[in-house]
């Protein structure tokens, strides 16, 4: 006999192990199979070995393994291949802040091989920690094809991929502006850089005219904004908000319209400190911000350096170090008192000395958004270094391609708009991190700077005609080698038999921020180097969102860790709610439904014990289609449109809808109803109603456990292990190597569902009239027709004792017309009367709905009003409205529910 509950702790270790031992994680062999046509296939978004597992990829994994189970029992050969990722600067951030907690050195006192010996020790660590949370978790990945973005292979791929990029051309080094991070000191990507608005100065500085040059600035304008005073001027007036770039200026701009400064373009002005002589250009300047004059600066601002290439000014005045410090390296004509100091403390004493000197004009408050790197949270510098670039542009054309034509699909098809819009406006990607961890970029250099790129030192050395050659520092951009993963962990460049069987990938389940980052250049490399998409669909799910709908942090004490939920309440109820609530891009996420869920696990678990209680058995060669017994035939067909909804919403990706279809079958078709109408045909004494009941019971139990497994595994495989014993032996000895049920159209019986239908639609009416009249619990009111057909008077006739039973009622009766104190309803076309008259107090009960109705009332206008403010609706959180708008259609939900109640009282009379 089943326990009288299920326990996750014990079973869950002990079931895993099974399915791992059992070998049935690896794809079946191809002999078994018809080639690429019955594979399938997913890569996993490779998490970084930074630590532990976060919520999110717990919805995600979920999402892949429902995939990879339903496929499997569908009979085709799945790889859901694992793997991590080395997430260059994360994972080095991590152990250089271990370091600096313990005490230890730097790891440039360390010294590159030690440091990297480090890291390859937390690795260890966290891949395992890693695997063990997927595991926790069910994931039925096959881990002897595990793969690591740094394995030996995988570095093979890397540099082929990037030898054969340089020699096409589209990998190369340039000098150009890049995101420097001075606390990592590296170049980020753009899509690395946090943009943070924060309140600033614009600081007006006044720059000499050199040359004697005086021009007239207006100083006074009539009401139509024409000047009508102007003062003699020999300086023109420039507003920065970054003081500190001023000693690399090369120019300064005026918008070519401008009439203030027209007759300055062309002549010179001093730069204050330096003593540097510069020219005036018309380019870029808004004549509406700051002096409409700006300073231009091309080694240290985007913009400035796009004006600079257009101007022909001089480029290359680098005037910081890699720490933000200002140097004189670039430019020797700097100031010797500002060597070495922090970019910041020479903000402060330039304006201080500008203040001093009299040429600060104005400072301006503003609010302006200032570039901050996503993991060290330092402002960024557009910084002016040699880095290497891939030609994205090229290479995203044949991606763009692609999913135009629906080479790959996007599910949903709105996240291709995102896609698109950053693949058409994509910028050189630049590829060097100024790292120690991560795959060294395969390019050597002379002692005269001649670069040579290689797969390996031997073969640059043989370029170089054996000169002594010093491999380059930098490493490369860790999203480089995740472009490649669809490929190279299946073995590429070599033609192996996973790629000849699972490329391109059937699915990619991933979350929309990491489309810019992974999804497109996956695209780029796998179609560049395989000449085909590497995933067929790309599923996108939402973030993860505590239950106010807000962003989950450790500050704000709102993180829910998916472990500590599967210690307490196992995997199973986490992953249904994952699914079930996965429909949604902001995905509301609380404890309380995570524990409902575990009710619905529990929910099953009972019924299979009533079931064993009852002694519904396996039976052999049980033939459901030659079943007899009305409710028997209404089941198979329940569970057959059951199966279609569940199938057809994974087979679309739609996981929420595939749960939600299964929660209705099982909850409310299979517990709630088909085993209390089974109830009395157990106790009762037709055997072979019985007999046959009892195997029906049985079937269809094991048929919902496989629709279940995909989604709740732990729970349904000891289900399928412990009913094992009960009846006669069954071929499919585990329930994850079992097949998908295969139910025909003819399983749907019109008649069957008609005739049950009724019953139930009857029944639930009974229940809810007598819920919404506040009837007490123990009450038996009478339940009469009035004047019902020929259909219906034998339906009763039929049913009398399940209605008396489920609907709890005294006595059934036809009648020519409701008795006085009833009320009526309609149920299946036929009127109805509950007598009510001694039960309830009319009355008291009319007063009650009233009460409750202007309570509903008052709660809409609130809430109303509420939303009627623009000021509310404008400033307030978007979950925080929405919160608000979900209330306002709950409350008038109710009271209309009222309404109708207190309409039926009215009409007792």
């Amino acid at each position: 006999m089943l326990d009288k509950t299920f326990d996750p702790t014990a079973a869950e270790p002990r079931l895993y192990a099974m399915w791992e031992d059992s070998g049935v994680f690896a794809p079946r062999d191809a002999r078994a199979t018809d080639g690429a046509a019955d594979a399938y296939s997913i890569v996993i978004p490779p998490p970084n070995v930074t630590g532990s597992l976060h919520i999110g990829h717990a919805l995600n994994n979920t999402l892949q393994d429902i995939l990879a189970r339903y496929h499997r029992m569908r009979g085709k050969a799945v790889l859901w291949l694992p793997g991590t990722d080395h997430a260059g600067i994360a994972t080095q951030m991590v152990v250089e802040r271990q370091l600096a907690a313990a005490g230890n050195i730097s790891r440039r006192d360390m010294g590159r091989d030690a440091f990297v010996a480090k890291v390859w020790e937390w690795k260890a660590t966290s891949a395992g920690s890693i695997q063990n949370q997927l595991r926790r978790l069910g994931s039925s990945c096959d881990w002897s094809r595990e793969r690591f973005t740094l394995d030996p292979d995988l570095q093979i791929a890397v540099r082929k991929v990037f030898v054969q990029l340089h020699k096409e051309g589209l990998i190369y080094r340039d000098k150009r502006l890049v995101n420097w991070d001075p606390h990592f000191q590296t170049a980020i990507s753009d899509l690395e850089v946090e943009q943070r608005e924060m309140d600033g100065f614009y600081w007006h500085f006044a720059y000499p005219l050199a040359d004697g040059v005086t021009y007239e600035h207006p100083v006074a304008w009539d009401g139509d904004g024409q000047p009508t005073e102007y003062e003699t001027r020999d300086h023109i007036v420039v507003a920065t908000t970054r003081p500190e770039t001023m000693l690399g200026d090369t120019g300064v701009a005026v918008h070519p319209e401008d009439a203030r400064y027209a007759g300055l373009v062309g002549k010179f002005v001093t730069l204050p400190i330096v003593g540097r002589r510069i020219p005036v250009a018309d380019d870029y300047a808004d004549p509406t911000k700051g002096s409409g004059a700006v300073k231009i600066t091309p080694a240290h601002d985007f913009n400035d350096f796009q004006v600079g290439k257009r101007a022909g000014l001089e480029m290359s005045l680098n005037v910081m170090d890699a720490f933000g410090r200002i140097t004189a390296a670039d430019t020797p004509d700097l100031p010797a008192e500002y060597e070495g100091m922090d970019r910041f403390a020479a903000r402060k004493a330039i304006v201080a000395r500008a203040e001093a000197e009299g040429w600060l004009k104005e400072i301006e408050k503003t609010r302006h958004v200032i570039p901050h790197g996503d993991r060290s949270g330092v402002v960024i510098e557009p910084w002016l270094t040699d880095q290497w670039y891939v030609d994205a542009h090229t290479l995203a054309q044949p991606a763009i391609k692609a999913v135009e034509q629906g080479d790959t699909v996007f599910e949903p098809k709105s996240y291709e708009k995102i896609y698109f819009e950053w693949l058409r406006n994509i910028e050189p990607w630049c590829i060097s991190r100024q790292l120690w961890w991560g795959h060294r970029i395969p390019a050597w250099y002379d002692a005269d700077g001649n670069i040579y790129v290689a797969e390996s030192e031997a073969e640059a050395v043989a370029q170089a005609g054996g000169k002594p050659l010093t491999q380059d520092e930098d490493v490369l951009d860790t999203w480089f080698s995740s472009a490649l993963w669809p490929f190279s962990t299946m073995g590429w460049p070599e033609k192996t038999e996973d790629l000849e069987r699972f490329y391109p990938t059937s699915d990619l389940v991933t979350a929309a921020d990491i489309i810019f980052f992974w999804v497109a250049r996956m695209m780029m490399m796998g179609l560049h180097f395989m000449d085909e998409v590497p995933f067929r669909r790309v599923i996108i799910n939402g973030l993860v969102r505590d239950e106010k709908g807000q962003k989950m942090s450790k500050s704000k004490g709102n993180v829910i860790d998916p472990l500590g939920i599967i210690d307490e309440l196992g995997a199973d109820p986490l992953r249904f709610t994952m699914a079930i609530l996965s429909g949604t891009r902001d995905i509301k996420l609380s404890r309380q439904r995570i524990e409902g869920y575990r009710n619905f696990g529990t929910k099953l678990w009972n019924a299979a014990r009533f079931s064993q209680m009852n002694e519904a058995k396996r039976v052999e060669g049980f033939d459901p289609a030659a079943v007899d017994q009305t409710i028997n035939r209404w089941i198979r067909g329940e569970l057959t449109k059951a199966e279609r909804a569940v199938s057809e919403a994974i087979e679309g990706g739609r996981f929420d809808d595939a749960a939600s279809a299964l929660y209705r079958f099982v909850w409310n078709v299979f517990c709630d109803w088909y085993l209390e109408l089974a109830k009395p045909v157990f106790m009762g004494s037709d055997e072979t109603a019985k007999a046959e009941t009892r195997a029906m019971t049985a079937w269809t139990l094991d048929q919902t456990l496989k629709l279940m497994h995909p989604i709740m595994p732990f729970i349904t495989e000891e289900l399928w292990d412990k009913l094992a014993g009960v009846g006669a032996a069954r071929s499919e000895a585990t329930l994850i190597g079992a097949a998908w049920p295969d139910l025909p159209d003819s399983f749907i019986d019109a008649a069957a569902e008609g005739e049950t239908g009724w019953l139930v639609d009857l029944v639930t009416e009974i229940r809810q009239l007598k819920a919404e009249m506040n009837v007490p619990q123990g009450a038996k009111p009478g339940l009469s027709f009035i004047a019902p057909d020929a259909v219906t008077a034998a339906r009763i006739a039929r049913h009398r004792d399940l209605i008396l039973t489920l609907g709890r009622v005294s006595d059934l009766s036809t009648v020519e017309a409701a008795a006085e104190g009833a009320v009526t309803f309609v149920s299946g076309g036929a009127t109805a009367a509950l007598s009510l008259a001694g039960i309830i107090d009319l009355s008291a009960e009319r007063a009650r709905l009233a009460k409750e109705i202007a309570a509903f009332d008052s709660d809409i206008g609130h809430f109303n009003k509420k939303l009627g403010n623009p000021n509310f609706v404008d400033r307030a959180a978007p979950e925080v409205v929405e919160e608000q708008r979900q209330k306002l259609a709950e409350a008038e939900a109710g009271k209309a529910k009222l309404q109708a109640a207190l309409a039926r009282l009215d009409a007792v009379g």
